[in-house]
């Protein structure tokens, strides 16, 4: 581009080695050869499937079956278990998952979600289920050895009814159990349940269901296991006839079976007669979800990423063949890239792309953290007699001013495990409904735009990179494990936790200490963004709109739920700027980088600024509108006109101010002797309280400055970067 300076810039697309520094995989080895297993699958047999048009029937086919098997002969039916039942990964799984999940949903999204849903089902036992559960059914789901002559168990999570009640509605159930028999042995429970859009139900052995109490001898509702070998109907339904995810088996099972007690995931208590769960289906559900939403908004990052390079290829090329476009020609060289707006519009989605998977590595990594510290929470409980939810959470609370207070010294590792617990957890109950709400909503929407950027190509099925596919397939994604709402609702509690707040002011000052060394980043638009998000939270939390009703509570979800969505763009651009921050540390330690690292931090560093102004101008929009927009515009009633400049007294004061009269008009609302006032809506309105807000926002608006020639500099680089001669997958 004319007049753009690019001492340092992108050389080629971003390598394994540059993706593991920013996403900190360069220590951890298991996790490398599992993106390579992972993307072998991923651009071999499911590409080869997608390409030979398998993606057009509902139905589990052979050839889709086959999958399981390099599934199997991959690894990754195995990801999910620890050592002692087979598995190769010590310690939590969550980063290995979302690897899995990325790599595959790189080519596919739903050969991932085929792939994911064996783990879902696992999740339950694992997390909540009794230890000899845990033993009996992560084993039998390790795939055969050389030498074994049994079956390998597959198994599909049951959570999902049909309508009316159809979602991820935890408090709604209508699958049902009672007690069958009970002759003073292990009691045997008739479970009815039928269910709606359930994953793997093609080929599953064994299914987690959840189900409320039809009997007064069982309390609550609790998940229990099925096996396709009950006494009873496992009837695996017909196919969902869905418009997405058509590699993964779908359908709509009825189950009518008897089961033994034995089956309810975390065992059971006998109380006066009565079969007590140790966990709820709602207390399960909690554990299994704030870790697998992760991996699913982490399948849309890998969409937006695997856009760019099908992209790039198809602006360069889209002359060639012309008989008027000679070799050499810049029409011919550049192709579209001559023109601003397209290259503009890649950066955009790139730069999401980017951010999106920043914050779904950070969560996962987050939750690898937090699981050991989590079981160390409960042992600590057992050991002090603290058991319930409810009797948990009050504990819990009188830890949240001593993790406040640790946060004056943040580097300082807590002394006690509880407040190390609180801190953590905080942030997670936060970061895991952000990353499902932002990265597959926003990430929708720039898949259209990535969509929109191959001109008609982008909707056929030989668009390069399966792009329609995967636009259509972020849409369900959206809805996966809880629709935008459910995660809007979660987080309009979660972020006004104040240990999460708390830890969210120290998060800004670190944002400025990163601006003064760092200024290309964004930092300083993010601090400036975060600054006013938080005021605007605390004014909201304390103000009444213009009827006298109270701004923000459970039900004011018009004030929550956007407020929810401007933070969730803050804290991905944050998490983009520390990534490359990270790049930028570990890389200078890496001889073999010394040539391109520069470059990459250049051009990702403009990134995390173009992102870091959307994402601030989004908040600012967000903010501008919830903080005016609740208070009742003036109207030229007489309570209003009051407030006006009278015609006489400017007339008057024009004797002793010469020009005041002519100064009125023109900023001042003049009421003149007959009434008549100036052609608007109303006089202009005046926020005498809200100073400090105009001074914040006026901040933000100036931080964007330098913005726009980040976007020139990406732009410009996107021209000059060296793509391969083909796509390393069938399209």
């Amino acid at each position: 581009m004319p007049g753009v300076a690019t001492p340092e810039s992108l050389r080629t697309l971003p390598t394994d080695e540059i993706r593991q520094l920013l996403w900190r995989l360069s220590d951890r080895y298991a996790h490398q050869l599992l993106i390579q297993s992972a993307r072998a699958v991923a651009r071999g047999p499911v590409a080869r499937l997608v390409a030979a048009g398998q993606r057009h029937s509902h139905d589990w086919t052979p050839e889709k079956a086959a999958l399981l098997q390099e599934f199997d002969a991959a690894g990754l039916t195995s990801v999910y278990l620890d050592p002692e039942h087979g598995g190769f990964i010590d310690g939590p799984k969550n980063l290995a998952l979302a690897l899995v999940a990325f790599e595959l949903a790189w080519v596919d999204a739903g050969a991932a979600t085929c792939s994911l849903a064996g783990h879902l089902a696992l999740a339950p036992i694992h997390e909540r289920g009794t230890p000899e559960q845990r033993a009996f059914y992560l084993s039998r789901t390790l795939p055969a050895q050389p030498g074994e002559d049994r079956q390998t168990w597959r198994g599909a999570f049951c959570l999902t009814e049909p309508i009316p009640y159809v979602g991820v509605e935890t408090g709604l159930l209508n699958g049902k159990l009672r007690v069958d028999s009970w002759d003073g042995a292990e009691p045997m429970l008739r479970v009815e349940k039928r269910g709606r859009f359930i994953t793997n139900m093609g080929f599953a052995t064994f299914v987690t269901a959840a189900v409320d109490s039809d009997d007064e001898r069982i309390k609550g509702s609790c998940m229990v296991v099925l096996e396709e070998t009950d006494p009873g109907v496992f009837d695996r339904g017909t196919p969902t006839r869905k418009l997405v995810h058509q590699l993964s088996s779908t359908n709509d099972p009825i189950f009518s079976l008897t089961v033994p007690a034995s089956r309810i995931v975390g065992g059971y208590t006998v109380e006066n007669g009565v079969i007590v769960p140790r966990f709820s289906h709602g207390e399960v559900i909690e554990a299994v979800f704030r870790r697998t939403r992760v991996t699913v908004g982490l399948m849309t990052a890998a969409k937006l990423l695997s856009a760019v390079e099908p992209v790039l290829r198809y602006q360069r090329t889209r002359f060639r063949g012309g008989e008027s476009i000679a070799p050499g020609s810049p029409r011919y060289e550049l192709g579209l890239q001559q023109r601003e707006d397209a290259i503009h519009r890649l950066v955009d989605i790139w730069a999401a792309g980017e951010a999106s998977a920043s914050i779904g590595f950070a969560t996962a990594r987050l939750f690898d953290e937090l699981d050991p510290i989590e079981r160390r929470k409960q042992e600590i409980f057992a050991e002090r007699g603290i058991a319930g939810a409810r009797a948990q959470m009050r504990a819990m609370a009188k830890i949240s001013d001593e993790a406040v207070a640790h946060l004056r010294d943040p580097q300082a590792k807590p002394a006690d495990e509880l407040v190390n617990y609180a801190l953590l957890d905080s942030v997670a109950n936060v970061l895991c409904p952000a990353v499902k709400l932002w990265n597959t909503g926003q990430g929708a929407t720039m898949m259209r735009e990535a969509v929109s950027l191959m001109g008609g190509y982008g909707i056929t099925e030989d668009c390069p990179g399966f792009l329609g596919y995967k636009w259509m397939d972020s849409q369900l994604e959206a809805t996966y494990e809880g629709p935008e709402a459910v995660q809007r609702r979660q987080l309009s509690i979660t972020m006004t936790n104040d240990v999460f707040l708390a830890q969210f002011h120290f998060w800004t000052r670190e944002m400025r200490a990163i601006a003064a060394r760092r200024p290309g980043t964004g930092a300083c638009t993010i601090a400036s963004a975060m600054q006013l998000w938080s005021w605007t939270l605390a004014h909201l939390q304390r103000t009444a709109d213009a009827n006298g009703a109270k701004l923000y509570q459970g039900n004011r979800q018009g004030v929550t739920f956007p407020l929810a969505d401007a933070l969730c763009w803050l804290l991905a651009a944050r998490c983009q700027i520390l990534d490359v921050l990270e790049l930028e540390a570990r890389a200078a330690e890496r001889p073999d980088l010394a040539d391109v690292s520069a470059g990459y931090v250049a051009f990702l560093s403009d990134l995390c600024h173009v992102q870091a102004a959307r994402a601030a101008g989004e908040a600012g929009r967000i903010c501008t509108e919830l903080v005016y927009g609740y208070r009742r515009h003036p109207s030229w009633d007489d309570a209003c006109a009051a407030g006006c400049c009278q015609s006489e007294a400017a007339d008057a004061l024009e004797g002793l101010i010469p020009g005041f009269g002519a100064s009125a008009v023109t900023y001042m609302d003049v009421i003149e002797a007959d009434g008549a006032h100036p052609d608007k809506a109303g006089p202009c309105v005046r926020f005498p309280a809200l100073q400090t807000f105009q001074r914040l926002r006026a901040k933000l608006d100036g931080c964007l400055t330098g913005a726009r020639l980040a976007k020139d500099r990406a732009a410009d680089a996107l021209t000059k970067v060296m793509i391969p001669e083909a796509p390393d997958y069938p399209a």
